[in-house]
């Protein structure tokens, strides 16, 4: 019981440092659409790899951490950018313009 017990703690440990550290992966996309008043901003992520694709997905929104980061920037800016993901939304931790 006691080695079920670490196995499963151990477990446990690596999937939430996993998952931390997915959540500070970097992308990077060019933004869609801004909404100022409500703080969100919607990127479509760039593709990498696929051969033969010239677009990319489907544009997702994000909300913005810090609503001053949407000033310095625009519709059809390249960004590179990090995301968490907290109660359903997405958040964006940060935001770069390319």
């Amino acid at each position: 019981m006691k080695i079920a017990n670490i196995v499963l703690a151990g477990t446990v440990l690596l999937t939430v440092i996993s998952s931390a550290a997915l959540a500070q992966q970097t992308y990077t996309g060019m933004i869609t659409k801004i909404d100022r008043t409500r703080g969100t901003v919607a990127i479509r992520r760039d593709e990498s790899g696929t051969v033969g694709s010239s677009t990319g997905g489907a544009a997702e929104e994000f909300r913005a951490q810090d609503r001053s980061w949407l000033d310095a920037v625009h519709a059809g800016d390249k960004v590179n950018y990090s995301i968490t993901e907290t109660g359903g939304m997405k958040t964006i931790t940060r935001l770069q313009k390319q």
